[in-house]
């Protein structure tokens, strides 16, 4: 039900933002709105929401669908300045759904799994530093 919601946003999002500023085909909007959907449910809310939070996430995804609309958009589509107000109006309105789409991920997430990274907020990276009790002397 998720990927079909984020598959529904995203191909709405697209289409407002290609069919203002670009030319593009309904392959188009479909492909981007494809790989936006796989790219940001496998990254963004299997491994980041879990780990970092809900507003956090939200930044990254707003990162990543920026980022997939500037990268093949520069490869499938004409202008720099239309690819850049795409990119934007569509990460915006990709981003303001992310917020229902992750509360309902949430809700329906265990609580073991909510925080698999350690603490809320960080990942678990953890140093251990130690001090030699009797250091080599010099002859």
């Amino acid at each position: 039900m998720v990927l079909l919601i984020k598959f529904i946003t995203s191909l709405v999002a697209y289409a407002v933002a290609f069919d203002l500023f670009f030319d593009a085909t309904w392959v188009d909007i479909i492909s981007f709105s494809l790989l936006t959907t796989i790219v940001s449910y496998s990254l963004g809310d299997r491994i980041l929401l879990p780990r970092i939070g809900n507003i956090n996430a939200i930044i990254a995804d707003f990162l990543l669908s920026y980022s997939i609309v500037w990268v093949f958009g520069s490869v499938l589509l004409n202008s720099l300045l239309q690819i850049a107000w795409g990119s934007i109006i569509s990460a915006i309105i990709i981003s303001a759904s992310e917020y229902f789409v992750h509360r309902r991920i949430l809700n329906a997430m265990p609580e073991e799994d909510r925080n698999r990274g350690g603490a809320p907020g960080k990942f678990a990276y953890a140093m251990e530093m130690g001090e030699e009790s009797e250091p080599l002397k010099e002859k």
